[in-house]
């Protein structure tokens, strides 16, 4: 089964975020393996240290100045990582955003948009379109 990782800052407080997160989760769990590690909020220097011992395979890191690509194109680097049986690692930064150190080390920058959001509702979108990328690739009808 494929292994997605994503590591992100802080904690989600909101409840409405959190039902959201399952909901995705249960989604996904018959495509992939998900995994989600919360990193401390704390100086972009100590949480780059404690998101780089976290990150396995393919690293993604979410920068607004990353490659924007449509949710087909997300598909079809998905499909290119688990053709591979590559782990893929997708990074959320803080409201701080991420290290320099961080984007450095990423394998893919990627931009939902030039807009900014919030780290916890990035974490909502991110799981939905991940999701999109699997069933585009399965064929299904969910994109339409």
């Amino acid at each position: 089964m494929q292994k997605v990782n994503i590591v992100c800052v802080g904690k989600i407080k909101e409840e409405f975020y959190r039902s959201a997160v399952s909901e995705y989760l249960k989604r996904l769990s018959r495509f992939a393996k998900v995994e989600i590690k919360e990193i401390a909020e704390d100086s972009l220097e100590a949480e780059a240290k404690d998101i780089l011992r976290a990150v396995r395979g393919y690293k993604i890191a979410l920068c607004i100045e990353g490659k924007k690509l449509s949710s087909e194109g997300l598909a079809k680097e998905v499909r290119a990582l688990c053709d591979k049986g590559e782990e893929m690692t997708f990074v959320i930064g803080s409201s701080t955003g991420l290290s320099e150190t961080v984007k450095e080390v990423a394998d893919l920058k990627l931009s939902f948009s030039d807009m900014t959001f919030p780290h916890q509702l990035m974490r909502v979108i991110l799981l939905e379109q991940v999701y999109r990328a699997f069933m585009i690739n399965s064929g299904s009808a969910y994109h339409k």
